[in-house]
């Protein structure tokens, strides 16, 4: 029973399908610490991450809204977010989940979900919830209004995030269809980068971009983020078994190595193109690794990963010249060009390296790579339209009641003093 129920997992079946309700101790506490690697992605991973990217006038407000977001989601979630997108929804099951577990109505200490108490696997669940929509502030930094904001993300994890993720991970229609997505490229990434850049677009540009280099202030405080999030990321990849056996082990092989190769390939790209290295080229490079290795992550071989890292340092290195210094658009801390370029192409790239093949596990498909990847392709599509969609209604209505951004002076002055009355630094 346990290696079916392993095999279901790597194929994206939710445990809320399977039988199994024997609790394993050894799984519980892989996820128990799974949940917390994730959660620390955000807090202090994310926070310091883009903290350190912005001027030192805004940096208490980037940190402020990750903070914030992880509050807020986490309530979302409990209210309503997990029923929604992980619990049976009848007649309606390929679309939403159910109301059954509206303010965890039923949740207790031993009701469990497979093998792992309910508990667990929804508090596991929330930290991918929480990322989500904090992927979202790095293309918004230093213009954006602290309250409108938060209404933004609300809405947008109830509309976007919940529906997709029932639909791929909550056996909604997509994983009905096969579309494979292990950690999260198209349910966290992709959604996310694709309405980071919607809403950079909307909201325009800072005052002097692109003439005026806005420089990051901290690229020592960037850095310990993007540790943090190097680390973290086990959890987010490995903890998506949601047990402790073999695949959990390649997930997190196969992760470490596609950052790392894409850490290695954006340094190559920096030599060529600028005659250095840079700090932060190798960072974006790692964290472009693992946004690409995320759908395939429990999927793929560990040379498939490789494989797949050298395509995400080639691939967003370029993405991001052709966001900022052809197309113009502001997203400000590169969230589509590294998230969710990483995210879309790693998404589809899974349908090929995850064949047998090429050393993968197989994939779901019995009708081949080709189909495969054109089941790939439906569910980026969806994702893409319906995250993009909302995303831009969202925008229009809130900033049409409340208005998003801030005013040029406000944002001359810096966030931080203007939105909280505090500062980074006292000198």
């Amino acid at each position: 029973m346990h290696k079916i129920i392993s095999l279901l997992v790597l194929f994206g079946i939710p445990l809320t399908c399977i039988a199994e309700d024997q609790l394993n101790s050894a799984d519980t506490a892989w996820i128990l610490t799974s949940a917390g690697l994730v959660l620390f992605m955000t807090l202090p991973g994310l926070a310091l991450f883009y903290g350190g990217l912005v001027r030192s006038k805004n940096v208490l407000s980037v940190i402020m809204a990750c903070f914030s977001i992880t509050s807020l989601v986490s309530l979302i979630w409990a209210i309503m977010g997990y029923s929604l997108a992980l619990t049976d929804g009848g007649r309606f099951q390929a679309c939403i989940g159910g109301v059954s577990q509206f303010f965890f109505h039923e949740m207790n200490a031993d009701k469990l979900v497979g093998n792992l108490p309910e508990s667990v696997f929804s508090m596991y669940h929330l930290t991918f919830a929480i990322f989500a929509p904090a992927l979202i502030v790095g293309a918004l930094v230093e213009r954006v209004r602290f309250f409108p904001l938060l209404i933004f993300c609300a809405l947008w994890e109830i509309i976007v995030y919940v529906p997709v993720c029932h639909w791929i991970w909550g056996n909604g229609w997509l994983a009905r269809v096969g579309v494979m997505d292990f950690a999260g490229g198209i349910v966290v990434h992709g959604s996310a980068g694709v309405a980071a850049l919607v809403v950079a677009v909307m909201i325009g540009p800072r005052h002097g971009f692109p003439k005026t280099p806005l420089m990051p202030h901290n690229l020592t405080m960037t850095a310990t983020g993007a540790g943090i999030l190097w680390v973290g990321w086990h959890g987010f990849s490995a903890g998506s078994a949601l047990m402790a056996n073999g695949s959990a082990g390649m997930a997190m092989l196969s992760t470490h190595l596609c950052a790392s190769a894409a850490s290695v390939t954006w340094i190559v790209m920096d030599w060529i193109k600028f005659g250095k290295p840079s700090v932060l080229g190798v960072m974006t490079g790692m964290v472009a690794g693992l946004g690409m290795i995320a759908a395939g992550a429990g999927f793929v071989s560990p040379l498939g990963a490789m494989l797949i890292g050298i395509i995400a340092g080639v691939a967003c290195f370029y993405a991001i010249q052709l966001i900022k210094q052809y197309l113009l658009i502001d997203d400000a801390l590169d969230v589509f060009p590294v998230h969710g370029v990483s995210g879309i192409l790693g998404a589809f790239l899974t349908g090929v390296f995850a064949d047998t093949s090429l050393g993968g596990i197989g994939i779901i498909s019995e009708q081949g790579i080709g189909y495969q990847l054109l089941i790939q392709l439906l569910g980026i599509g969806v994702t893409i339209v319906w995250s993009g969609f909302v995303s831009y209604l969202l925008f229009k209505l809130i900033d049409k009641l409340v208005g998003l951004r801030v005013s040029q002076e406000a944002e001359m002055g810096g966030l931080d003093i203007n939105e909280h009355d505090q500062q980074g630094y006292n000198f």
